[in-house]
């Protein structure tokens, strides 16, 4: 048995735009992901967010879940065109009402609320004043950031500035598969640069708003492994972790942007004003760790067949997502946080797996495939703190299926089975299970 140091947290996490749905009620501004999925192609199915999973009305039916499942924490996300529907300015109460009585009742339920400030759904106003390329709107951000911190602070005392920024920044404005729908290397590196200063902004804000608080971000981490030896592929595995890890990283840890993907850009990056990489690279509390699969990555440079031979996939059988199996990875990448980074102190603030779930004949929802998964993974961080990582909790992706963003509700994540046309809710076995690994405080077989 893996047994957990007295103290770890055990919980699951969930993002505004994909649980909350009520998408234009109680005066609530447009956002990005609102404008994003009602253009017609960006979705899978056509689907929306409008409605998701009924969250903001029947969020005392989700806590009831999370108690049911023994949740110590919460992780969820505030919607910030539901506070403030033009970007800034005027507040909406009806919008800090509901979050108030979101954490009011999660406190009552003996769960302790970790709360993120921005997972993605961008005020669409502030988007038509130039968005995240533009600096204005970081310092909106600090506004808002503000005002959340001055009304929730004397009970929430887990803050995280921004989810996965890289996505924001390189899918939402490089790719052009999430909202905005961008394609523009500049307007990335802008947005990437913008949304790092806007939480290196907020966290003292938070942290005078909020006493006694920590304040920490959450990145998207993974190993990068280059599909064979040959020289392209290794650089290839070493530019894209550039991208994806170094980019966020290495600001964070007062190093500023690593040199050999600036240069790979050839970008002026003049929107790094004086004293800004001092700003970002103000000291955090924790640094939340997201966590799926690796990536093994060969180089567009050399055709693929005449590659040398490739990387043997642990587990051949991928997630829903396409994404291979590989718990290994997440001891790797906390030690590599760890021993290169010296962060204080780290969470998995997400991890999980998308399967085929069904309701059976029986009317339950069996998964054991996401059982294993979450099983190896976890054996993988009890690894990781038995070698010295100081890993405090674990927040599963995700509470419940909801709105998997391009992919629409195709993908189900969740330890509960939403049935969309109902807004039924029904525990899968992996939340039974996780149940028990809460109780027990280790990994069960």
């Amino acid at each position: 048995m893996n047994q957990f140091p007295p103290g770890f947290i055990w919980g699951a996490a969930t993002a505004a735009y994909q649980i909350e749905g009520a998408w234009n009620e109680d005066q609530k501004g447009e956002s990005i992901w609102d404008r994003f999925s009602h253009t017609p192609g960006k979705i899978e199915n056509g689907d929306t967010g409008d409605v998701a999973c009924d969250h903001y009305h029947r969020w005392q039916e989700d806590i009831d879940l999370m108690t049911a499942i023994g949740l110590q924490a919460y992780r969820f996300s505030i919607s910030w065109p539901r506070i403030f529907p033009e970007g800034r300015g005027l507040p909406n109460q009806a919008g800090i009402d509901f979050y108030s009585k979101l954490v009011d009742s999660l406190l009552e339920n003996g769960i302790e609320p970790y709360l993120t400030l921005y997972h993605w759904d961008l005020p669409q106003t502030l988007q038509d004043l130039g968005g995240w390329p533009a600096r204005s709107t970081a310092e909106a951000f600090v506004e808002y950031a503000d005002l959340v911190s001055q009304r929730l602070g004397d009970r929430v005392h887990n803050w995280i500035t921004f989810n996965e920024p890289f996505v924001s920044a390189w899918i939402g404005h490089m790719e052009g598969r999430h909202a905005p729908g961008h394609q523009d290397v500049d307007e990335m590196l802008a947005a990437s640069h913008h949304l790092l200063l806007a939480h290196g902004w907020s966290v003292p804000v938070i942290k005078e708003n909020a006493a006694d608080s920590q304040v920490g971000i959450v990145l998207n981490l993974s190993g990068m492994v280059p599909a064979s030896n040959s020289y392209a592929d290794r650089t290839a595995a070493r530019r894209r972790d550039g991208f994806v890890n170094r980019w966020y990283l290495d600001p964070l840890a007062a190093r500023g942007y690593p040199l050999d993907i600036v240069q790979y850009f050839g970008q002026p990056m003049d929107f790094v004003l004086e004293n800004d990489l001092g700003i970002i690279a103000r000291p955090v509390d924790f640094l939340g760790v997201n966590y799926y699969t690796r990536w093994v990555v060969r180089s567009e440079d050399i055709p693929e067949e005449e590659n040398e031979p490739q990387t043997v996939f642990v587990n051949p059988n991928p997630t829903e997502m396409g994404w291979e199996v590989y718990p290994e990875g997440l001891y790797e990448i906390l030690g590599r946080i760890h021993f290169d980074y010296k962060f204080n102190k780290l969470y998995i603030t997400e991890n999980g797996a998308a399967f085929p779930d069904m309701v059976n004949s029986s009317g339950r929802v069996e998964d054991p495939l996401r059982i294993a998964y979450l099983k190896d993974h976890l054996k993988s961080v009890s690894k990781a703190i038995a070698a010295g990582i100081p890993v405090k909790g674990y927040f599963v992706w995700s509470l419940m299926d909801n709105f998997e963003w391009a992919h629409g509700y195709s993908m189900r994540f969740g330890l509960t089975y939403v049935d969309y046309g109902t807004q039924a809710r029904i525990m899968k076995s992996s939340a039974e299970w996780y149940q028990a690994v809460i109780n027990s405080n280790a990994v069960v077989e």
